[in-house]
């Protein structure tokens, strides 16, 4: 029989003994199949970057000739002209057939062409000064051209104003003998100057004071009693109506110097008798010049300035009877 068994204790589960699975054996590299995930993305991408460095490499190419093309275009290029405000319609006062076109050769010199010095005391030209006067003569001409002074440098001045007229006013009598020109329509005077550059202080008062010295009074250059007005010019300066007056002489580097107040004024009359008249003053870093051209000029009709030539315009045919508005320089 089999043995009793108590219900209080019963029996305990079989217990099942596991045993240890078998582990595969390890695989060595070899074995291993190569992934080639990574490494196709990668030249993927390489072969992706390979026509745009390639475009790179030709837009830059192109961007360095496009610089050089530029930089050798400028180095040669002719420098650019002064700017200058709108002239007057009517640019010539000459009567036709004076006022043709003029030749494209004759619109001034190169830049390789030296700028003279000047003879005397007086400073020439700088080569900017020079390019900003020979700019202006081209925009007018063929015009009606007057100078005070003659220097070497200025005789280009009748080859632009081809077709126009070319009068020179100069004191020296050396000076005359020794400048040769061919070329039309250019005419050289003698001229005499009574004044002094040590007076110009008492000359600038006694205009302000002297009645004879107004605009109106001085209407008349020939008949004049101020001081200041050149009434023994040849009558060609007193008939002709002038487009451009450049004043850059007589001497003014001393106080026995005759200076160039006398001309300042009477560049001033005659271009209030014109239509529109440009006049130009050299040396305007001296007292004397920058004195009389703001008095008789106006700095309000200053258009231009280079280094120390300043270029006024001044409307023409003014009923005014004072030269400027009544603001005056004070120089006591």
């Amino acid at each position: 029989m089999p043995p009793e068994v108590s219900p209080s204790h019963p029996l305990p589960p079989p217990t099942i003994q596991s045993l240890p699975r078998e582990l595969p054996p390890p695989r060595s590299p070899a074995d291993n199949p190569p992934t080639h995930k990574h490494y196709q993305g990668s030249k993927k991408i390489i072969l992706e970057k390979k026509p745009i460095l390639i475009l790179v490499f030709i837009l830059s190419g192109i961007s360095v000739l496009r610089l050089l093309k530029i930089s050798i275009i400028t180095s040669f290029s002719p420098p650019p002209s002064a700017a200058l405000p709108p002239t007057h319609t009517q640019r010539c006062s000459s009567p036709p057939p004076a006022c043709k076109k003029i030749p494209p050769q004759m619109q001034g010199p190169s830049k390789s062409q030296p700028v003279s010095s000047s003879t005397g005391g007086d400073a020439a030209l700088t080569e900017k000064e020079y390019h900003l006067l020979l700019n202006l003569i081209s925009l007018r001409s063929p015009c009606n051209l007057l100078v005070f002074g003659l220097e070497q440098q200025y005789l280009n001045l009748s080859r632009i104003n081809a077709g126009g007229n070319t009068v020179f006013l100069e004191d020296n009598p050396e000076k005359l003998t020794t400048i040769k020109t061919n070329y039309n329509n250019t005419r050289f005077y003698s001229v005499v100057y009574q004044t002094l550059a040590g007076d110009a202080y008492k000359l600038l008062k006694n205009a302000r004071q002297n009645p004879a010295c107004g605009l109106q009074s001085a209407g008349s250059l020939k008949k004049t009693s101020c001081p200041l007005a050149l009434t023994k010019l040849p009558r060609e300066v007193y008939k002709r109506k002038w487009d451009v007056v450049v004043v850059d002489g007589p001497r003014g580097d001393a106080k026995d110097a005759p200076g160039r107040m006398a001309a300042i004024y009477t560049a001033g009359v005659i271009a209030r008798a014109g239509n529109m008249t440009d006049v130009v003053v050299h040396d305007v870093d001296r007292t004397i010049e920058k004195w009389f051209a703001w008095e008789f000029l106006c700095d309000e009709n200053l258009v231009s300035t280079k280094g120390k030539l300043w270029n006024f315009r001044i409307p023409g045919k003014s009923n005014s009877t004072a030269f400027c508005p009544t603001k005056t320089i004070q120089i006591e």
